[in-house]
């Protein structure tokens, strides 16, 4: 390619406004990428706590002593082991008030544990609507700094006396170069967004289904010792 019509080059002759578009879209790309990278690295150490979480507490380890562990690793906890101790922390305020009704114990650990979830669904779900919106904005910002170029570049032919493809070509490269960024920023956003959706989907579905395991669990221990809960068997 002729050095005139470099990305650079189109770059730096683009129009004012074309140039700011084009920043704007760099920058919104750039902060994109972070986000991507962040979620990465955030959902990775998710599924490594929940299921180091998860194998501890179906190895037979009794569940307050799963809870005082839980209760020391507050800091470094994976959402599924922030849940198991939101319910048992209902369920032992509960116990020391002497409500000793099965069904207020298990309705107020449920209670708790589904509270706990929808904090940590929250959490998981950060950063998503950003990406949204880099993927279903940018086309139209790098399109709108294109079409400014466009007539940026015909408004400054008027004057010609005669117009080649020489001398149209540059402008609109140069406006063209804006709807490219904007794809550029637009395309790992939607993506990246459609990968994190789904496994934060997944993600939603395992701890639902350790809450409803974890209660059974304690129904079964209410049921057959009203006393303390014994292990994460139920045994």
């Amino acid at each position: 390619m002729n050095q005139d019509l470099s990305i650079v080059q189109l770059v730096i002759n683009a129009s004012f406004v074309v140039q700011i578009v084009m920043l704007l879209l760099l920058a919104v790309s750039v902060a994109s990428w972070a986000a991507i990278f962040r979620k990465l690295r955030a959902l990775k150490g998710v599924r490594e706590l929940n299921d180091d979480f998860e194998r501890s507490f179906w190895s037979g380890t009794s569940l307050n002593e799963l809870f005082a562990a839980a209760a020391q690793n507050a800091k470094s906890a994976g959402p599924m082991e922030r849940i198991f101790a939101s319910g048992m922390r209902e369920y032992q305020k509960l116990r020391e008030r002497r409500i000793h009704d099965p069904g207020t114990l298990l309705d107020g650990a449920r209670r708790a544990m589904r509270a706990s979830f929808q904090r940590e669904m929250d959490v998981a779900e950060s950063n998503l609507s950003f990406l949204a919106s880099v993927g279903s904005v940018s086309p139209y910002v790098g399109l709108f700094g294109t079409i400014w170029g466009i007539m940026h570049a015909f408004t400054g032919l008027a004057g010609l006396q005669q117009v080649t493809l020489a001398t149209v070509a540059p402008g609109i490269a140069e406006a063209l170069v804006a709807t490219a960024l904007g794809l550029f920023a637009a395309i790992p956003a939607v993506i990246a967004y459609n990968r994190f959706a789904r496994e934060i989907d997944r993600l939603a579905i395992k701890l639902e289904t350790f809450i409803e395991e974890f209660s059974n669990i304690l129904q079964r221990n209410l049921g057959v010792h009203p006393a303390p809960v014994a292990s994460a068997t139920g045994y």
